[in-house]
Order: structure tokens, then C-alpha cells, then sequence
């Protein structure tokens, strides 16, 4: 099944460069000139399978365009990678914050941009043949697939939380301060104040559930992942 993509960008040269470019390499897209339609875009049938998001937008900014797409059941699982000119380590913060998988800053060159679409895509996508699964108590991990399951639930998560996930599972037993995770899980040294990590975490504890208790906060440390299961 071809993939669509969802493009939201104020100029509609910008739009029908993009368009074409995807189309080239065979995808599927739909364009929203306005935070507004982005939204709507977002929910219509078949729910995009990645998000090319401007941050500069004229009515909703592409950071609220974001969080709206992370709260809402049907998107929060959609691989966004934002587009922006502003390229700031306090904007790619704020962006990754909000949940996305990757930061272009404008000028691009459309041939790395094709690249970064694809190699998200790869890894957002679960492997459907069977693979070694390592259980710990309630959880249950395909790493290779992509997968998790809590007792006998899969539970989904997006491309950063079960990477983060799996960074710390395979670390279990050591603690992770939070620039470690940043650097290791988001591959970025930003100089500034970030919640990134506890803004993840908190989301990856409500997917887990019953499974949360597993993650340990180290008070003014950063993060470990239990040792043992009970």
C-alpha cells in the first residue's frame, strides 16, 4: 500500500515542490496551507503515514499543530518531521518536546529530505515476520519488530518512545542522567533547558501501565530501569 505523506507549509510553491518530489518517489500526498487544515487533513481516511511540518504557520503554530496531533488517538502515533527555517537549538528542542522523530532546517536539499522521509518511515513501520521476543515480568519486547506487549496487550508506542524504551531496557540496572538520553535517544547536545525526557518518560509510563514501575526516577540523576522485575 503506498504511504501518504501530509505537507504543512504556508507557501504553496514550497507545497508543490514537495508534491512532486514524493510523488516522484512514488508517494501519496495531500497539502494544508494552514494549521487549520493540517488538522482536518490529518483525520481524513487513510490517516497519513508521516507528517512534513512547517513551524511557521499563518493561523495555529506548527508547535500547537504538533501537540494537537500527539493528543488525538487516530495521530499521536504518526511520525512527524518538522520543516523549519528557524534552526535555533531551542526550536528543535521545543520540537522534539512535542514528540517529533526529526528536525529539517530550511534551505534543505530535497534529496536528503527524501532520504530522512524514508528512513523514518523504515523505522516507524512494524517488521511483520516473527523474532526473538525478551520478556521482563509483564513486558514483552520485539525490538527488531518494533513491538511491545504488556501482559497479553500490545501497546503502541511512537519511534521515540520505544526507542527510548529500549535504551533504557537494554541499560536496565544502570542509571541514565537525562543528557545522556537526549544525546543517546535524540542524538542532540543543546545547550539549554529541556524537558524533553521527562515529557517522554510521563508518556511512555501511561502507555505501560501496569508495566510503569519498571522505569525508576533518580531523583535529581535522571532515569534506570529496574534491574529485576520485582
Amino acid at each position: 500500500m503506498t504511504d501518504t505523506i501530509l505537507i504543512v507549509e504556508d507557501e504553496q510553491d514550497m507545497v508543490s515542490a514537495l508534491e512532486y518530489n514524493l510523488q516522484q518517489e512514488g508517494y501519496d500526498t495531500r497539502g494544508a496551507l494552514t494549521g487549520k487544515d493540517a488538522l482536518e487533513l490529518a483525520l481524513k481516511e487513510p490517516v497519513p503515514d508521516l507528517v512534513l511540518l512547517d513551524l511557521m504557520l499563518p493561523d495555529i503554530s506548527g508547535y500547537e499543530v504538533g501537540k494537537r496531533l500527539r493528543d488525538h488517538e487516530s495521530t499521536r502515533d504518526i511520525p512527524i518531521i518538522m520543516v523549519t527555517a528557524r534552526g535555533e537549538d531551542i526550536d528543535r528542542v521545543l520540537g522534539l518536546e512535542l514528540g517529533a522523530d526529526d528536525y529539517v532546517v530550511k534551505p534543505f536539499n530535497v534529496r536528503e529530505l527524501m532520504l530522512r522521509i524514508k528512513a523514518v518511515l523504515r523505522r516507524s513501520k512494524p517488521v511483520e515476520k516473527e523474532h526473538p521476543r525478551a520478556t521482563f515480568g509483564q513486558l514483552t519486547i520485539d525490538v527488531p519488530g518494533h513491538r511491545i506487549w504488556v501482559g497479553e496487550v500490545e501497546v503502541s508506542l511512537t519511534l521515540l518512545e520505544f526507542r527510548l524504551l529500549e535504551t533504557l531496557y537494554e541499560r536496565r540496572g544502570r542509571v541514565q542522567s537525562r543528557d545522556t538520553l537526549l544525546t543517546d535517544v535524540w542524538s542532540i547536545e543543546a545547550d539549554v533547558t529541556t524537558r524533553t525526557v521527562d515529557t517522554h518518560i510521563k508518556r511512555l509510563r501511561q502507555k505501560l501501565g501496569s508495566a510503569s514501575d519498571y522505569i525508576e526516577t533518580i531523583r535529581g540523576v535522571g532515569y534506570r530501569f529496574r534491574q529485576n522485575p520485582e
